[in-house]
């Protein structure tokens, strides 16, 4: 039915647009209109400016909201900001590599990322804030630690649900790596991961942040050839970032006690 013209008072109007949002599931609308309609009583808006404000608040409501659940379903395990980022600490050239990444173009071309450098260089800082970076820009993330990736593989594969589980981790855009290098890996864990890697390459985006520099990666991965096979799938076509060897974590504690003396 259409052309329906109803004569209601303020209050009766009030009372339908709450239900009407409420039926079309337009919650941003419903807890703003009140304030948009003083607003637009009191700038003039025309009706257009009017339904323009209330559409375009739910849009970039319903965006953030999105985004927070995409950086929730990454799986993070804390909060991290890319403008948090001391780059200060890391002035070889660093910052601007990092503004570049910033964009997200790298996530959707399905190149990788190596973040390399001594505990508390900022490593798994820029991993976390590179990665948060890309779910508000419209990816699908997930952060995982290595040793816990490598066991959950194990797990399914030992349930017959291997296939599954590297289908599951090759459909995101961006699998974010944490603490590849600190534990030694058996073949058999190895292998695993080595697959999901082999299922992402040169399709999506894999980010790791590793303590130990390429050479040394024969301690995780310890036959050669696997070793050589999982360093060339993170670095073909990708960027290397070393964060360095000093700790900006300590620095600053030493700086605290410093000050309090």
């Amino acid at each position: 039915m259409t052309g329906l013209h109803h004569n209601l008072t303020e209050t009766a109007s009030d009372a339908a647009i709450d239900t009407a949002c409420r039926v079309l599931r337009l919650p941003t609308m419903r807890a703003q209109f009140p304030d948009l309609v003083a607003r637009a009583e009191r700038e003039r808006l025309s009706y257009r400016g009017y339904l323009a404000e209330l559409l375009m608040s739910e849009c970039e409501d319903r965006d953030r909201r999105r985004s927070e659940r995409r950086i929730r379903a990454a799986g993070f395990p804390r909060q991290k900001w890319l403008s948090d980022f001391n780059c200060s600490a890391n002035s070889n050239g660093v910052p601007a590599v990092v503004n570049n990444l910033a964009t997200c173009d790298w996530v959707k071309k399905g190149e990788p990322l190596c973040l390399i450098g001594d505990s508390g260089t900022g490593k798994s800082h820029l991993l976390i804030g590179l990665g948060t970076a890309a779910a508000m820009a419209g990816c699908r993330v997930r952060h995982a630690l290595a040793a816990k990736l490598v066991n959950e593989l194990v797990e399914a594969a030992d349930e017959k649900q291997l296939s599954k589980t590297i289908a599951r981790y090759g459909r995101v855009d961006l699998l974010c790596i944490d603490e590849l290098g600190y534990l030694e890996l058996d073949r058999r864990g190895a292998e695993m991961l080595f697959q999901v890697l082999t299922e992402r390459e040169e399709k999506n985006s894999v980010a790791i942040a590793s303590n130990e520099s390429f050479g040394g990666w024969t301690k995780t991965f310890t036959d050669p050839r696997l070793c050589a096979a999982v360093v060339d799938r993170l670095t073909f076509n990708g960027t290397i970032i070393e964060t360095g060897t000093e700790s900006y974590r300590l620095a600053q504690t030493k700086a605290k006690q410093q000050a309090k003396k």
